[in-house]
């Protein structure tokens, strides 16, 4: 029964998907979960499954009615509305007699849909009872998609996240000026400050008024691995830097077959009109990754003439790179002698079981200060928490998935 469940948890995700739904392997696993867990006896409840799993907006709720009643042959007018049918309060409690029919028709369709549709890869099958069931539109829209895969995601569920966006500060370190400013203690005594304030006392200094050094932000600078794995990701990172406060002031580049200044493109009136102009600048997108390359020409223009210099690097990238490893060790090697941290987001690490095989993330592991999943819109405090930490770590570097501490192991 579970290989038919799964079976018939990835032909309905494929239906859907033709007919335009963004049901990606995960949103077939919680159908899955809930078909298990709700034992589903009538078309209703089927359906009310498949809604509070499947989609995230009315809209995508029509569209799914259409295709749950050509799939299961259940006409449109007797599946109604979903949730709103299973509780009328003028409906009529049935017999057990007529719930025992109706089961096995709902069985009997779940069997016909399963030999129709293609069964879909063993990892699409995952262990249901622990999962969560939650009913459609109970929430809103945002709250559901704060949990969704930045992959699965279409532009404007990315574009609902927007407000949620602009709740996140990304707070970077401060460093310590060659400025200094009155203040109490210090080593050194500010005497016009002191003698100021002994006016107010007759002459007489009953408080010595120090300098103290005065703190600046450091320069949070972002490279955007923009090729084809990397690109639902990369719009969403390009979004967040736009929205969150302190990412507006931050140096962005793109790279992909090339490395491209992305700054003045995201200073727009808005999220979209910034993703648009930031895909117009660079001609690369959805390209190859020369990963190799982009940090070497990085290092060359900008990173050692002073926009690395103390500041807090952003890489964002799953390590493919097509060209020597190598290349991509020394880079790394040279932007960590000038940055005061790199953090590197790797949306791959989402997995517990996930290892740093790819070349070009072998190669860079050990240069990293923290290493982050931020695949979701939930997983994004180990972003700003890992920005925000003011301790350089440079060895033993331990990935952070979502939900866990941001502490890593390292020589501070």
């Amino acid at each position: 029964m579970a290989d038919d469940l799964a079976a018939l948890a990835a032909g309905f995700g494929a239906a859907l998907r033709r007919a335009g739904l963004p049901v990606g392997p995960g949103r077939s696993e919680r159908f899955a979960a809930a078909v298990t867990l709700v034992r589903p006896l009538t078309p209703n409840d089927l359906l009310n499954c498949a809604l509070a799993t499947l989609v995230s907006s009315k809209d995508q709720a029509a569209t799914l009615r259409a295709v749950f009643a050509e799939i299961f042959s259940v006409p449109a007018d007797a599946i109604g509305d979903g949730l709103s049918q299973a509780n009328a309060p003028g409906s009529k409690s049935r017999s057990d007699s007529e719930d025992a029919a109706q089961a096995a028709r709902i069985q009997t369709s779940v069997v016909s849909a399963v030999r129709d549709s293609r069964p879909s890869s063993p990892e699409d099958e995952a262990e249901a009872q622990d999962r969560e069931v939650s009913r459609p539109y109970l929430g809103s829209p945002v709250e559901r998609l704060a949990g969704t895969d930045f992959a699965e995601l279409t532009q404007s569920e990315l574009a609902e996240l927007t407000e949620l966006m602009r709740l996140i500060t990304l707070a970077i370190p401060a460093r310590r000026s060659r400025r200094q400013h009155p203040g109490p203690g210090g080593r050194r005594t500010d005497v016009r400050s002191t003698l100021r304030q002994a006016r107010r006392t007759g002459g007489h200094a009953f408080q010595l008024i120090g300098k103290v050094p005065m703190s600046r932000r450091r320069r949070l600078v972002v490279l955007c691995d923009i090729s084809g794995s990397m690109e639902p990701y990369a719009r969403a990172m390009i979004q967040l830097l736009y929205c969150a406060a302190g990412g507006a002031g931050a140096e962005v580049f793109s790279f992909a077959t090339r490395l491209t200044r992305l700054t003045p493109a995201l200073a727009r009136s808005s999220p979209a009109e910034a993703l648009r102009s930031a895909g117009e600048a660079a001609p690369d997108w959805l390209g190859g990754t020369r990963l190799g390359a982009a940090l070497k020409e990085f290092n060359d223009r900008y990173g050692r003439r002073g926009m690395a210099r103390g500041a807090v690097v952003l890489i964002i990238s799953d390590g493919w790179d097509t060209g020597d490893p190598a290349v991509v060790r020394r880079e790394m090697q040279r932007l960590s002698l000038v940055a005061y941290r790199i953090v590197w987001v790797n949306p791959r690490t989402k997995s517990a079981a996930y290892e740093p095989l790819a070349g070009g993330m072998a190669a860079a592991w050990p240069y990293c200060d923290a290493v982050v999943s931020a695949h979701t819109m939930d997983a994004l405090q180990d972003l700003t928490a890992a920005l925000a930490d003011p301790v350089r770590r440079r060895t033993g570097i331990l990935s952070i998935g979502p939900g866990e501490p941001t502490s890593v192991v390292g020589v501070t």
